[in-house]
């Protein structure tokens, strides 16, 4: 059976943050804690798959979280316009997630029933719970829904040979992590299953959450998954772009070969 390539694209950082921002419990909470902002790209021969999208400069603007590149631009050079993506996996509707999904008008989306349910139902009258989602992200998943352009999933399901997604919940009730085959074996695509590789290996769990059973249990899950524990890709840690290489510019990083050295528990 064949592999993937994998592509982590960086489009957006936020280094005003600190550790408290990250995790309920620390000690340390006034440091300093950068987050970055990641799309994925997954490549075998002539198939492309792309997991998430961003948000672009009206999402910037509207939350005052200046992108440094739109999304389509930051793809560019891995020759991919955004009309030609076909598969579409969206991990989850936050908007840094979410945020671009009118960019990829072509699109078919693989989502949760579990996510659609939560950004579209009770939940959201509370306003704490509604703060990462933009209605209009939701509103274009509708649309794209009416279309025919939705594949919902239950759980533990494949997308392509070698491409599965896993229902994880915790940050979002519906978040679900990606599993790919790679040469280096099962890699785990965890978007914010855990932000950070400290959140899953010191079980130290991500602020924004609606489920901190589920979140934990998903730590637990991601392990399981993933061939090794470096083989676990947060989806915001800066130090993705430390440990693994430099793909074809500064902002995209291979990930389907291992890291460059051992990550450091």
């Amino acid at each position: 059976m064949s592999t993937w390539e994998v592509h982590a694209v960086k489009y957006a950082d936020r280094n005003a943050r600190t550790r408290v921002d990250s995790f309920i419990f620390d000690d340390n909470h006034d440091a300093a804690h950068a987050m970055d902002y990641f799309m994925w790209v997954l490549r075998r021969d002539d198939e492309t798959i792309l997991v998430d999208t961003g948000y672009d400069n009206a999402e910037a603007v509207r939350r005052d979280r200046p992108i440094r590149m739109e999304p389509g631009e930051a793809l560019a050079p891995l020759g991919i316009r955004p009309e030609d993506i076909n598969t579409l996996i969206v991990t989850h509707l936050h908007y840094d997630h979410a945020g671009g999904l009118d960019l990829f008008p072509n699109a078919t989306l693989h989502m949760q029933a579990a996510e659609m349910a939560y950004a579209t139902g009770p939940c959201m009258c509370h306003d704490t719970l509604k703060i990462p989602f933009t209605a209009d992200h939701i509103c274009t998943a509708i649309q794209r829904l009416y279309a025919g352009k939705v594949i919902f999933h239950d759980g533990d399901a494949e997308v392509a040979e070698g491409v599965t997604v896993h229902c994880i919940g915790g940050h979002s009730r519906g978040l679900q992590a990606v599993r790919v085959r790679t040469s280096a074996g099962w890699l785990v695509l965890a978007s914010d299953a855990a932000h950070y590789w400290e959140n899953v290996r010191a079980r130290k769990p991500f602020p924004i959450v609606v489920d901190l059973q589920n979140m934990l249990d998903g730590f637990e899950t991601l392990g399981k998954l993933a061939s090794h524990p470096d083989l676990i890709i947060p989806g915001h840690d800066p130090l993705v772009r430390q440990f693994y290489p430099q793909d074809i510019d500064a902002h995209i990083t291979r990930l389907d070969q291992g890291p460059r050295t051992e990550i450091p528990s």
